[in-house]
């Protein structure tokens, strides 16, 4: 019987990759129309080849992306990105339908926990803006094993916070290489969460979603 739940945030509560899309736009456009000299798909380009090389929370990408496209940092290009992107960011930064019903009624059965690659303060800002730090008993980042997914590390933590044995702990999560495979050879029961995932890959997972409305019903049959 599953004693408790993880879900990864980002792409399988939060629709992030919609949100920085859409966010990435919304800079790009304020940047244009503030004086930068480039087009846009090639703006783009670079400003995404730069988040894969320093990550996408990477916290100085507008000051990197001016340095490497004209040669310096122009504050009026560089505050009005900032400032659209921001707005977008707020604005989309939203969860999935029916994921804070789902999750409320988990908690009055489950323990709940995050395990997220992205930073703690991310993290942390992302539950609080969306009303939902409360539900969580457990959030794990790299701040706490200084390791990412698919290290079986986060994983491994989480057994022991949560005192149980692997096979009562379920993980939810969108990216079969990082989330899925990982949790299943520490021995947790893991769930594709497939209306997040962004790629081809297929995974071994125990149970496929593609609503979160879904996970109760499987929760209670494991």
């Amino acid at each position: 019987m599953i004693k408790a739940v993880l879900f990864d945030l980002d792409n399988t509560l939060v629709n992030f990759w919609r949100m920085k899309d859409q966010a990435v736009d919304a800079a790009l456009e304020a940047m244009l129309r503030a004086g930068l000299r480039m087009e846009k798909g090639k703006a783009r380009k670079l400003l995404f080849k730069l988040y894969r090389e320093h990550g996408i929370e990477y916290q100085r990408i507008f000051q990197l992306f001016l340095r490497k496209s004209i040669g310096r940092i122009d504050y009026k290009i560089l505050a009005a990105g900032i400032h659209a992107y921001r707005k977008v960011k707020d604005a989309q930064m939203v969860t999935y339908p029916s994921v804070k019903p789902v999750l409320a009624g988990l908690k009055k059965r489950y323990k709940l926990g995050i395990i997220s690659d992205a930073p703690s303060l991310q993290v942390w800002l992302r539950l609080t803006e969306l009303g939902i730090t409360d539900l969580f008993d457990l959030v794990i980042t790299p701040s706490e094993t200084k390791a990412r997914k698919p290290s079986g590390l986060p994983f491994k933590l989480a057994i022991r916070m949560l005192k149980l044995k692997p096979g009562k702990i379920a993980m939810v999560g969108d990216w079969p290489s990082r989330d899925i495979e990982p949790a299943r050879k520490v021995g947790l029961v893991t769930v594709l969460a497939r209306y997040g995932a962004t790629g081809k890959e297929k995974g071994n997972p125990d149970y496929v979603i593609d609503d979160i409305r879904e996970l109760p019903g499987i929760l209670s049959r494991s």
